[in-house]
């Protein structure tokens, strides 16, 4: 079993920055790709930025979110610039692994909110 623990959000003005982390402990073999997902009231959840071996990036946050991991502390890190009251959502790691035994499976951590506001 992963467990994901986020830590990173909060209240900011438009304009200012937030840096969100997530870090996976428990039985990992190998982690084969990491992402941030955002899910706003009435709206259903999206793919903000994902990592493997590339990057990737849903076009609203491209130029202005960097997604990043460290594989040594099996954690990602998503930097968000230049933030908008549009970016206010709850923000979701997620985590795919592989193991020789179990297979690949995927894994959500509990979400932090992001809030955007003068």
């Amino acid at each position: 079993q992963v467990q994901l623990v986020e830590s990173g959000g909060g209240l900011v003005q438009p304009g200012g920055s937030l840096r969100l982390s997530c870090v996976a402990s428990g039985s990992i073999f190998r982690i084969n790709g990491m992402s941030w997902y955002r899910q706003a009231p009435g709206k259903q959840r999206e793919l903000v930025a994902d990592i493997t071996s590339t990057t990737n990036y849903v076009e609203s946050v491209k130029g202005r979110f960097t997604i990043t991991r460290d594989n040594a502390k099996n954690t990602v890190y998503l930097q968000m610039n230049s933030l908008k009251p549009e970016d206010t959502a709850v923000y979701y790691c997620n985590v795919r692994t592989y193991d020789p035994v179990f297979g690949t499976k995927e894994y959500w951590g509990q979400g932090t909110q992001v809030t955007v506001s003068s």
